[in-house]
Order: C-alpha cells, then structure tokens, then sequence
C-alpha cells in the first residue's frame, strides 16, 4: 500500500515545522513548538502458581503524557488567560480556580508545505498545570523571550474527519 494514496506521487512524509493550535474555536497567534503526544501504557506482570518461571505480560493504566506549548512573548494574554482560570493570585478564599471551565479540548492541525491541513489530533479536557510568563532573561544573549503552557490532558485521538488532501499541482 502507498504511504499516501490521493498523492501517489509524494514521497517524502509531512514536514513538522507547519502546524497550528486551536482552542475555543479559533487558531492561537505565535505558537512555534509542540511536544510530542505521547502515551505510555503500563506493563502488568502476573504469573499463576503452576506457570513457568516466567510472567506473562498484560496492559495496565494508559497515561497520557503532558504537551507543552511554546510562544514568543508578545501582547496576547490567551496563554495568561487560561493560566488564570486553574490559579488567580488575587482572588480571595475559595475563588482561585475557576471550576466551570478551566479544562478544554484544543486540536492540534499538522500541514503539508502548501499549507493544507493533512493530520489533525484532538485533545481531551486539557488544562494548564505550569505557565511561564518570562523565560530566563540574559543582556548577552541574542534569543526571542518564550513563553509555555504546559497542559495535562486526559487523552487524545486522531481526527479521522481529516483525509489526505490533494496536493496542488505546481
């Protein structure tokens, strides 16, 4: 079977410096890195009385690793912003956290180089467990300030809605 059946043609697999995050419905500015998504199910060994000396193997919990975003600093607050609603320093006793909504689904849209979405992954009940506002601040150093979101999530699945698209044609 062809790695890519609309563009039998294309050989190379998709590039992983054209993406786009979205989150409430719209695209988020400036973001220029994602960790990978990754699982990691756990090894349960078990063996019965009468076995050889040796477990059998079975899967225990699937956890679901953290992904963390990062951004250049600029003057948009969507990263504050969500930060704010699983911790508010100025609130008083008991209004901290916003409870009703600080989890949510993002998507995660990975591009061909012409810009077309190719593969996209959902991301359930997402919600930031660290922000960093201001990284590291150096007089002699010749590097963009970034910030990240580091997002806990309970899971993730392909979007299978999104196909190979067709490639245009020079």
């Amino acid at each position: 079977m062809p790695q890519f059946t609309v563009n039998p043609n294309r050989f190379d697999p998709y590039k992983g410096f054209k993406f786009r995050v979205k989150w409430d419905g719209r695209v988020v500015a400036g973001i220029s890195k994602i960790s990978a998504l990754r699982r990691i199910t756990e090894v349960v060994e078990h063996r019965e009385g009468g076995d050889p000396s040796r477990p059998r193997r079975s899967p225990g919990i699937t956890r679901y690793e953290p992904v963390t975003i990062e951004r250049g600093v600029t003057h948009d607050t969507e990263f504050e912003a969500w930060a704010n609603r699983v911790h508010r320093l100025d609130a008083g006793a008991g209004d901290e956290m916003a409870l009703a909504d600080f989890r949510k689904d993002i998507v995660i849209e990975l591009m061909n180089e012409a810009g077309q979405v190719a593969t996209a992954y959902r991301l359930y009940r997402c919600w930031p467990s660290e922000y960093t506002a201001m990284p590291d601040l150096d007089a002699n150093g010749n590097a963009v300030a970034i910030q990240t979101l580091v997002l806990q999530n309970e899971g993730w699945e392909r979007n299978l809605d999104v196909v190979e698209p067709a490639e245009p044609k020079e």
